[in-house]
């Protein structure tokens, strides 16, 4: 997220660019700006003129000749009339920048454009993250304490009169994030000054602050001078980080990474603060760290280059050096994936081979199989018959069985009763012995 320094730096280059540059015609919203307002804003010829403070920016619009204004073709209900569009107040959200382009170059996620007076160029609120916003004549945030960058005084006074207030009874890691009273520090400022003042990053905000009420001048700066040195060197380094279109984007970038000693660094820790931001720090956490609390991935070396960060929140790199990032890219792979068709094409003629030899084995096998399938035909052609056969000498066998028994049935039924040994003994008194007929 872009952060006091970064829209110091933005205001810085606006500026420069409208020294060089007059702008004509309509300001232009995008298209993929849905839910922004349109800037009712048309003439001749105007100037640019940018201011920040703390986290947010105004862009001035100065007609260099009244005369010449158009009136506005929007309805009045919807959009303030032209002449009444003094200045526009910028929030860059998570990733607004400006960038100045050429016309044919016009970035995709330019959502405001003002156009250059010689019609070559144009100078783009760019967010690809759409979270930036702008307001029509908006005023500094009530609820934003003044800029630690400009007016330093006011920034410590306004923090020390108010340690009594409910924010303060918060982790120091948290309280920095509190834009009421440290308007313009984020997350890699807040990791940065307390690894130099060696303040445990959950340490309670009142205790850390208390002791200087007292006003005692120590040799190292205490925590609130801190807020102002550190962000001075970010202004400090060459480049601004890609908002100096006449460096390399790429060198800026490697200087603010190098300026880094603690926020993403080797060796450095992490904890995520009640806020679900990233805390990075060294050393213990203190006694306000999180229940339960969890760290996040670590940098490393060889998944990351030396140039870069985790996040992207400070990724001003223009247009072109992009694309050419990214076409170098794409060309390996391309070449990469070139070598790799060339083998597959040799694998596929030789797997074109091997089919073609096992095509005229199959049709071999195919003719035999017909042959097969010929002769089982006919097999079971006579296997039907042969079953026809079967059931009809099952049928006469069934009836020849039928018949014996009713033969047999028929002869038992003809026969005379036999007599028992007992009677027969009884029927021949003379004891003489007689064949009975049972045994015929």
């Amino acid at each position: 997220m872009p952060e006091g320094p970064e829209l110091r730096i933005a205001a810085n280059f606006i500026n420069q660019v409208a020294s060089k540059h007059l702008f004509t015609g309509k300001v232009i919203k995008s298209d993929l700006a849905t839910k922004l307002v349109e800037v009712p804003f048309e003439a001749e010829t105007y100037s640019l003129q940018a201011e920040s403070r703390g986290k947010e920016l105004k862009v001035h619009l100065d007609p260099q000749n009244d005369d010449t204004q158009k009136k506005s073709k929007k309805k009045k209900s919807q959009d303030l009339p032209e002449q009444s569009v003094k200045h526009v107040l910028f929030r860059f959200g998570m990733s607004g920048c400006f960038k100045l382009t050429s016309v044919k170059e016009i970035p995709k996620h330019a959502h405001l454009r003002f156009f250059s007076k010689d019609g070559e160029n144009v100078l783009s609120f760019v967010d690809y993250r759409r979270f930036g916003r702008w307001t029509i004549n908006g005023d500094w945030g009530s609820d934003r304490g003044p800029d630690s960058i400009v007016e330093y005084k006011a920034f410590r006074q306004n923090v020390l009169d108010n340690l009594k207030n409910v924010a303060f009874n918060k982790a120091i890691c948290e309280t920095l994030l509190n834009q009421k009273f440290f308007n313009g520090i984020g997350n890699y400022l807040r990791a940065e000054i307390l690894y130099r003042c060696q303040i445990p990053p959950f340490a309670q905000s009142r205790s850390v602050l208390e002791p200087l009420l007292n006003n005692i001048k120590t040799e190292e700066p205490d925590i609130l001078e801190l807020c102002h040195i550190v962000q001075k060197e970010v202004l400090s380094l060459s480049g601004g980080k890609g908002y100096d279109v006449e460096k390399d984007p790429e060198k800026d970038y490697s200087a603010f990474n190098k300026w880094l000693q603690c926020y993403y660094k080797d060796g450095m820790e992490n904890l995520v603060d009640h806020n679900g931001r990233t805390m990075w720090f060294s050393g213990p956490p203190g006694p306000m760290k999180p229940t339960n609390s969890k760290s996040r991935g670590k940098r490393s070396p060889k998944k990351k280059k030396e140039n870069q960060l985790e996040t992207d929140d400070h990724d001003y790199t223009p247009k072109k050096a992009k694309k050419a990032e990214n076409g170098t890219k794409k060309a390996a792979k391309g070449s990469k994936k070139a070598a790799n068709g060339s083998v597959k094409e040799e694998d596929s003629s030789v797997e074109a081979d091997i089919q073609s030899a096992k095509t005229g084995n199959g049709t071999k096998k195919a003719a035999n199989g017909s042959k097969k399938a010929a002769n089982g035909s006919k097999k079971a052609a006579n296997g039907s018959v042969k079953a026809e056969n079967s059931s009809v000498e099952a049928g006469i066998q069934s009836a020849k069985a039928e018949m014996l028994k009713r033969q047999k049935a028929t002869k038992v039924a003809n026969k005379k009763p036999t007599k028992s040994p007992k009677t027969e003994k009884v029927a021949n008194p003379s004891g003489r012995v007689t064949r009975s007929t049972s045994q015929d």
